[in-house]
């Protein structure tokens, strides 16, 4: 029986260089994209899959991570006593429960592998997801819904992945399939920046993953691959000699806000799907064109 999916591993460490000067001084995932950060829709959507803790893998300098999902007396109290509801119930909003977010640091910027290696005690033997938070995925039902749903249904480590565009396949890790029918479907094997014209679908992996467990030996073992970094997708290779993988081609739209335009993207899209808001953004953006 498979087991279902609490946890979700959040890598936050990163330094965000290609949207510095933005994240000098303020983490990279909690730029805001139109009216709240990075992270609390990436929390949102994990709700959304079932995901009842949350493992932040943080860095020095990035406490404002952790203070944002705290309690506010001083902003709360403000709010109440001018009897603002509105956008006191939107501060509130991504509080979490006592006990549903653990902080975890990276000590040393050693690669995604590494990060994910650093929640092995608080994930413990149970299947969990990994969610990158530079990509924010507009979907319905949410895109680790998606994955989640696909994992009850065939068990095993789900890969979420997406078609690149035109002639752009060899500038990103590309799934290789058993076959391909529908949108879940088995792999054999990764292939990270294959040249051009030797892609073996394309098909990109997006960023949200459910694994199981025995990742994490695997981890401890892996010596540095590109970038000189622990890479999570070599592990995966590892693991896959041991158990299955399947891809699942989301079914959704994702904005990388890794760097400056892609956040300019997110931004523009989430400000026009905005339920109360997304007609005046589209105004005000039709009167900038």
């Amino acid at each position: 029986m498979t087991r279902r999916v609490r946890k979700a591993v959040l890598p936050v460490a990163g330094l965000g260089t290609r949207v510095l000067p933005g994240a000098k001084t303020t983490p990279k995932n909690m730029l805001n994209v139109f009216d709240r950060p990075i992270l609390s829709y990436v929390i949102e959507e994990g709700r959304a899959a079932g995901i009842e803790h949350f493992v932040f893998i943080v860095g020095r300098g990035q406490g404002a991570i952790e203070d944002y999902f705290d309690a506010a007396p001083e902003i709360e109290g403000a709010l109440e006593a001018k009897g603002k509801t509105d956008i006191l119930a939107e501060v509130r909003r991504d509080l979490p429960k006592p006990g549903q977010m653990s902080f975890v640091r990276q000590m040393a910027p050693l690669g995604l592998g590494h990060a994910v290696w650093c929640a092995r005690d608080i994930i413990g033997d149970e299947p969990f997801a990994v969610m990158l938070p530079d990509m924010l995925m507009a979907a319905d039902p949410a895109a680790l819904a998606q994955a989640v749903n696909a994992h009850s249904e065939v068990g095993g480590n789900i890969v979420v992945v997406e078609p690149a565009p035109e002639g752009e396949a060899h500038k990103y890790g590309i799934v290789d399939l058993e076959s391909q029918t529908g949108r879940l479907n088995r792999m054999r094997g990764m292939v990270e920046k294959p040249a051009p014209g030797t892609e073996p679908s394309n098909l990109f992996i997006s960023g949200r993953y459910v694994l199981q467990p025995e990742i994490f030996p695997l981890l401890e073992k892996q010596g540095k691959g590109a970038g000189g970094e622990i890479q999570l997708t070599d592990a995966m290779a590892e693991l896959m000699k041991l158990q299955p993988f399947h891809a699942l081609e989301y079914d959704g739209v994702t904005y990388d806000c890794g760097d400056k335009l892609g956040l300019l993207r997110a931004n523009v899209a989430f400000a026009l799907r905005h339920p109360s808001l997304g007609q005046s953004a589209r105004d005000v953006i039709s009167a900038l064109l």
